[in-house]
């Protein structure tokens, strides 16, 4: 489920601060007690080497150098003006090397490929996750929904992998970590923070493959900065989130194998019905629509919305964003009558881990509505 060159890595806050860490000091202060920071490898290209400093798309490949976490710590010694920082590496083993000939596959290097399963081993372990730039938003979703906890957590990636000319590796991480060891970054959810930005881990989303200003929070903007003399906050995310979520981890199936089927399905002129009665079949709980427009299916005897109305004759929910990407579905009265769940401003794919831990507690369509307003 989970994309392929850019993984993630995690950055979580382990005990209450004694600093004020916004300002960075240039000498420490002598008997200064830093916070204590878990920095947490999940691979990806900011721990990926090219084999040259103008490679900054083509590496990653089976066998190719990886980039530990000891060598962050290495290369940053800045991070211990901002926190005593200890490391995990969470990444799968190193595959083996390609045939001689055969280019490189940022798919096969372990980035990619993340698994629920993951995930919770992850979560269960420190009570804290992180991923990377390809899915990174809709994992930072999902622990944003699961994982009860006050303290900072940071999700940070890059564009380029660490070797590369003008990496944004180096600078991404500073600041991530300058973030969590903030006091203000607390209670605030999932954060995610690339380009300087600090966003919230429900509304970013990633808009562009390589440049380094993609992520963006569409509808409602950033949270705050990491500018280079304070972590500055404007503003705090209002929905539900972490400490204060209905589904926390220890409430879902145990196995994450049980988790209700919830698939996605894309709207378009002249969609065929077919995509959505193989689903059923399937034995799908949930389908998500990413619609037309304001969320709409495409219509026709054997489109979207005769289809759709067969799942829900099965018990199936259903429910609609829009592909604009900007702006919410709303509650019309067409859309109730219709029986199709509005998923607010949210992506397809961040709908279908919202109504995946929705479907583990309820079926009944008020209640999933309301799931939706709230979080």
């Amino acid at each position: 489920m989970f994309g392929a060159i850019a993984a993630p890595l995690f950055i979580g806050l382990t005990f209450p601060i004694a600093l004020h860490a916004q300002e960075i000091p240039k000498i420490l202060p002598p008997g200064l007690k830093l916070p204590r920071i878990k920095l947490v490898s999940m691979g990806g290209t900011i721990a990926s080497r090219g084999d040259t400093r103008l490679n900054i798309a083509n590496y990653g490949g089976p066998g190719s150098p990886r980039v530990d976490p000891e060598h962050w710590i290495a290369d940053l010694p800045d991070l211990a003006l901002v926190a005593n920082v200890t490391t995990e590496d969470f990444r799968p083993p190193q595959p083996p090397p390609t045939p001689p000939g055969t280019p490189p596959n940022p798919a096969a290097s372990g980035a990619g490929g993340t698994t629920f399963e993951q995930l919770y081993q992850v979560e269960r372990r420190m009570k804290v996750v992180t991923h990377g730039t390809n899915t990174m938003a809709e994992t930072a979703w999902f622990m944003n929904l699961v994982v009860a906890i006050k303290k900072p957590v940071v999700f940070v990636g890059s564009q380029r992998p660490w070797t590369g000319m003008a990496g944004d590796g180096p600078l991404n991480l500073y600041n991530a970590v300058r973030v969590a060891a903030t006091p203000a970054a607390a209670e605030k959810g999932v954060l995610h923070c690339m380009n300087q930005n600090i966003n919230a881990a429900r509304d970013v989303t990633k808009l562009s493959a390589y440049r380094m200003d993609t992520f963006k929070s569409i509808d409602l903007g950033v949270l705050g900065v990491a500018d280079p003399d304070i972590v500055k906050f404007y503003t705090e995310p209002t929905r539900r989130h972490t400490f204060k979520s209905e589904f926390n981890i220890a409430s879902l199936p145990a196995d994450p194998k049980d988790l209700p089927a919830v698939e996605c399905v894309y709207s378009y002129t002249e969609a065929p019905g077919y995509l959505i009665d193989s689903l059923i079949e399937h034995g799908v709980k949930g389908i998500i629509v990413d619609g037309t427009g304001a969320g709409s299916p495409t219509g026709g005897a054997t489109g979207q919305t005769e289809a759709i109305k067969r799942a829900q004759a099965k018990g199936i929910v259903v429910a609609v964003t829009a592909r604009t990407r900007g702006g919410r579905v709303q509650d019309t009265p067409r859309r109730r009558e219709s029986k199709i769940v509005p998923a607010d401003n949210l992506t397809p794919e961040k709908a279908r881990m919202l109504l995946q831990v929705a479907l583990t507690k309820t079926t009944d369509l008020t209640e999933i509505q309301r799931i939706f307003g709230e979080y």
